[in-house]
């Protein structure tokens, strides 16, 4: 009989999806896992295979942990505009859609299984946009603009760009203005 596994799977995994989400996986390495993860590399590899196996878990966690709250937090708006608010929260832990963008960047162009699991999830973001959007065929560019703009907040050095991005984004759609 083998020893019992010494980590907490679903607790690597979730810092695995941290870990991805701010360096992509081609910015991490085995060793950058091995040491920010606190796992040795053969259990690494006995539990997911591959680094790939475990961005594939990181990924799939991501989505059920926090894309999927995400989605429920934006079909509880009121309207559209409380819907880009709740969808741009940065929350503990991150973004409900910071790795979720890395995957359809970086991966997804090049990995059918990532491509599945990112348009599924884009998907999902579609239809909550759509039930709270005045114009529900609009859904899919809503979503890519909620990207567009974590991925701006991600990159600028004021942490206001986005959130006064956003805020305009939200006034422009506020069905009942002040």
């Amino acid at each position: 009989m083998g020893r019992p596994r010494g980590f907490d799977e679903i607790e690597v995994v979730r810092a695995a999806a941290a870990l991805f989400a701010d360096h992509a996986y081609d910015g991490v390495s085995i060793d950058d896992l091995v040491a920010r993860l606190g796992v040795h590399r053969n259990s690494l590899y006995k539990t997911f295979g591959s680094k790939r196996g475990l961005y594939m878990a990181a990924l799939r966690w991501h989505v059920e942990n926090r894309v999927r709250p995400l989605v429920a937090a934006i079909g509880g708006a009121d309207d559209v505009a409380e819907a880009v608010r709740r969808a741009l929260a940065v929350q503990e832990g991150g973004s409900g859609l910071d790795l979720l963008l890395m995957a359809a960047v970086e991966r997804a162009p090049v990995d059918p299984e990532v491509a599945a699991e990112v348009a599924a999830a884009l998907g999902a973001l579609d239809q909550a946009l759509a039930a709270r959007s005045p114009s529900p065929e609009l859904a899919g560019a809503l979503t890519s603009a909620l990207l567009g703009l974590r991925l701006r907040g991600r990159a600028s050095s004021t942490a206001g760009d986005c959130e006064h991005a956003a805020a305009a984004l939200a006034r422009r759609l506020d069905p009942h203005p002040c």
